[in-house]
């Protein structure tokens, strides 16, 4: 088994002012793992199942015309999830079709909650953290094209010692957006 996730990353400059914000919030993941915008969270697939997978994710880049993807401002699950992120205002009907288009095959996984585009800046952390992410970002905007989508790769861990020793995630591939 291998553990894949597929994200469009957040260029600079604003990917350093989410990033500080994670790290300002206490997240145990700022500074490890780069603001982005997940298509399709950790999935087990099997090794064998790798090679079609990435022609899938091949695929659906070149059906996919390059879009403009605009953050402002944030947004929270709470209180369903102790999570806070830089919300999308542009760009939220190609990410979920980009999501349905990937989650499908190996990669098909249920749910727990509906799809929601977004870019996470702070989660298991305290309340306090919680709201300064939350008002700290407010207005918080960012606008710019995405080219491409990357598909990472993370050593699946089964125990708690696997986790905390695993390498993180490690990007694998970058699909170019080719549609007209």
């Amino acid at each position: 088994m291998v553990t894949v996730g597929v994200a469009i990353a957040v260029p600079s400059p604003w990917r350093e002012v989410l990033d500080d914000a994670r790290l300002a919030s206490g997240d145990p993941l700022g500074g490890v793992v780069p603001a982005h915008l997940t298509l399709l969270g950790p999935t087990e697939i099997g090794a064998d199942d790798l090679g079609a997978f990435e022609r899938r994710l091949a695929g659906v880049a070149a059906a996919t015309a390059p879009f403009t993807l605009h953050l402002r401002g944030t947004g929270s699950f709470r209180p369903v999830t102790e999570v806070v992120f830089a919300a999308v205002a542009e760009g939220i009907a190609i990410c979920e079709r980009l999501e349905a288009a990937i989650r499908v095959g190996p990669a098909f996984r249920d749910r727990r909650f509906p799809y929601h585009p977004h870019v996470t800046v702070a989660q298991n952390v305290g309340t306090a953290a919680l709201d300064a992410a939350f008002n700290g970002l407010a207005d918080f905007e960012a606008k710019f094209r995405v080219d491409a989508f990357t598909l990472y790769t993370h050593p699946t861990a089964h125990s708690p010692v696997e986790i905390e020793t695993a390498t993180p995630w490690t990007p694998r591939r970058e699909f170019e957006l080719g549609g007209a």
